[in-house]
């Protein structure tokens, strides 16, 4: 009977030794950890840290010049301050900087920064505004770009109504060579004369334009721009708007 009773006290629930020494591992490691902090040599802003807290949490004595002060005036610890005695002692906390920098650092790094943001910002200001006038230049380049293109093309246009006008008019040879357009397959002829032809003439393309203009609306009463021949002057100058591309735009 004794022997039954002993195996019914005795705990059989599946798992618990391997949960006790679980425990005890666990705990061997805490102590350990205890034990390595303990003896652990603690760096030195560690230790600044703990004599700066025991100085703030103990009391001013008469070593400090002036409690000392305080106490010849006749002040006693323990009471407030004022003529009256009234004043209500309100103790603030001491903000403490942790770094080694000084006084007046964290200010300096802070205008500091602010300098190199707006450095930043004046740099990308100017690298905006050169973006904006070199579109707007290459804007400007191609708007003389096409219109340079449309003289050429009235200048072509108006050789070819100078060259047919004159024909008929039986005039063989053109006042200027280039009131004529070049035929596509001319005589070969040496080079020099060529590059002499080229270099004799310094008109520009507007000037030509012009030149050539004035001369079919002298000459033929002719308008490029309106693309009619009038009767005479007259007729040209009241129902002509004028001699350039802007006044019949």
């Amino acid at each position: 009977y004794l022997v039954e009773l002993l195996t019914l006290r005795q705990d059989v629930r599946p798992g618990l030794p391997m949960v006790r020494r679980l425990k005890e591992a666990i705990q061997k490691e805490e102590k350990q950890k205890e034990a390595n902090e303990k003896n652990r040599q603690k760096s030195i802003k560690e230790e600044e840290r703990e004599r700066r807290d025991l100085v703030l949490k103990s009391a001013l004595g008469n070593e400090n010049k002036g409690f000392a002060l305080l106490q010849k005036m006749g002040y006693k610890s323990g009471q407030a301050l004022g003529k009256s005695g009234k004043l209500v002692i309100v103790w603030r906390p001491v903000l403490v900087c942790g770094c080694r920098s000084g006084l007046g650092h964290e200010k300096l790094k802070k205008r500091k920064a602010e300098e190199k943001l707006e450095n930043y910002r004046q740099k990308l200001h100017m690298k905006t505004k050169a973006n904006e006038q070199a579109a707007d230049q290459f804007r400007v380049r191609l708007k003389n770009k096409q219109e340079e293109r449309k003289m050429e093309g009235d200048l072509r246009k108006s050789q070819r109504a100078c060259q047919q006008l004159d024909m008929q008019k039986d005039i063989d040879v053109p006042k200027e060579p280039w009131y004529w357009l070049e035929p596509e397959e001319e005589d070969k002829k040496d080079e020099e004369d060529k590059e002499d032809e080229c270099t004799s003439s310094y008109l520009s393309v507007p000037e030509k334009l012009h030149i050539l203009t004035a001369y079919l609306r002298q000459q033929h009463f002719y308008c490029i721009w309106c693309g009619t021949t009038y009767e005479d002057s007259e007729d040209l100058s009241s129902n002509c708007p004028g001699d350039s591309a802007a006044d019949h735009d």
